[in-house]
């Protein structure tokens, strides 16, 4: 009889086909079989999670990774912490704000060698300047970076300023040769106004401007671009209309835009700091309809991870968003499928975002109907908040991580 390295059994297994009953059999830091719960499967660690849900591991995309007051090297570190307590077992890491930040090869590298003592897996976004070369492009993307970023405001400044038409059509231009996706901060920086108004009144018409301004772009060189992140539910008629003439644009939302609405927030929440801002509860609703609907352009949700920023929410992300789906009767393929496998899919991360034979043993049991109130002296924006689901135990390419650790400040 084979014998597997280890084997986990839940009694709701997200899969790609269906939330089931079922045995993960690892070998190798790979799933090598997917067997009817009480299978006879011989394996030196056997891990029974009975009604705990066993869900694929999160892939946060465009993640802020450096702590202010923190070397690189220890950002990731910690970052990598508070990516495990929150179920992501891969991290999308942003290329700004960080020192230095991530717009060449030699760039690149820097990190690469900083992210070696992170506990999850790392993959890295390029980001395109306004000096951006097709050869420092092409160069980043032999170098590892999985896909490229850039700004139309101040969403990477002050290392990543804000691109204008013409030097936006020119690189996606470059991206769509090199068959690269180009995630876009969307807000147009005229909209902003000079100086740029406090993140907090940003209105919704920049984020709008700026979309028409993404779609000009890519209907006329046939780039792939995704919106990260979408906010202004307003705007979702755009994404919709770019589809119909044949642009391939897709969006990114956080769930504390889907679960925080601006009224009423506390005056010292870190939310403020939020770009584009929080919005209204009646934004909020429209924004999960928008999410919702058939065939939703807005295919990825992410924490939103912004140190820089003072915007911790890694650690909250998973079960803030599964508190406010499953109060509107979603399940876990819902958000195992914004959360992990659209992330992979769009950034073609072979191997991650599901459970199933041949892909990476990334793994987290999920105590979705666990109550939790996150501590008063936390430092994300869901500080004092009840919710739904906890992070019980993560594996990474099929070995068990400790979830405890330095926490970021």
């Amino acid at each position: 009889m084979t014998e597997f390295d280890s084997v986990v059994r839940s009694k709701r297994v997200v899969t790609p086909e269906a939330v089931v009953a079922a045995s993960v059999a690892v070998r190798d830091g790979r799933v090598e079989a997917v067997a009817d719960y009480d299978a006879c499967l011989s394996a030196r660690r056997v891990t029974d999670l009975g009604d705990v849900a066993l869900l694929p591991g999160a892939v946060d995309v465009g993640t802020g990774v450096h702590v202010p007051g923190w070397g690189l090297a220890e950002s990731y570190r910690l970052v990598g912490g508070a990516a495990l307590r929150g179920g992501v077992t891969c991290v999308v890491a942003a290329p700004a704000p960080a020192r230095p930040a991530i717009t060449c090869a030699e760039e690149l590298r820097v990190h690469q060698r900083a992210a070696l003592g992170a506990a999850v897996s790392v993959r890295f976004l390029g980001g395109v300047t306004r000096d951006s070369s097709p050869l420092d492009l092409a160069d980043l993307q032999a170098a590892g970076v999985v896909a490229f970023h850039c700004s139309l405001s101040d969403g990477g400044a002050p290392d990543m300023a804000e691109l204008s038409d013409a030097r936006l059509r020119k690189s996606m231009a470059e991206l769509a040769a090199l068959d690269a996706v180009l995630l876009v901060h969307a807000e147009d920086s005229d909209a902003l106004g000079t100086p740029p108004v406090a993140p907090e009144q940003r209105p919704p018409r920049a984020e709008r401007r700026g979309m028409e301004r993404v779609i000009a772009a890519a209907r006329v060189v046939g780039a792939r671009t995704h919106v990260c992140p979408f906010t202004a539910a307003d705007c979702a008629a755009l994404l919709a209309a770019a589809e119909s003439i044949g642009v391939a644009m897709t969006a990114h939302t956080c769930p504390h835009y889907l679960c925080l609405p601006s009224e009423g927030l506390d005056p010292e929440s870190p939310a403020h700091a939020c770009r584009p801002p929080l919005r209204s509860d009646a934004n909020r609703q429209a924004l999960w309809s928008a999410l919702l609907a058939k065939g939703s352009a807005i295919s990825t949700v992410g924490s939103g991870h912004l140190p820089a920023h003072g915007l911790y929410t890694l650690e909250w992300s998973l079960s803030a968003l599964w508190t406010a789906a499953y109060r509107r009767g979603l399940g876990l393929a819902d958000l195992s499928r914004w959360t992990a496998r659209a992330p992979a899919e769009l950034l073609r991360l072979d191997g991650k975002g599901r459970i199933a034979v041949g892909f990476d043993a990334d793994l987290v049991a999920f105590d979705h109907g666990r109550k939790v109130v996150v501590p008063p002296t936390d430092p994300s924006p869901y500080a004092g908040r009840e919710l739904t689901g906890r992070v019980r135990r993560v594996w990474v390419a099929g070995r068990e991580a400790a979830t405890g650790g330095v926490r970021e400040p």
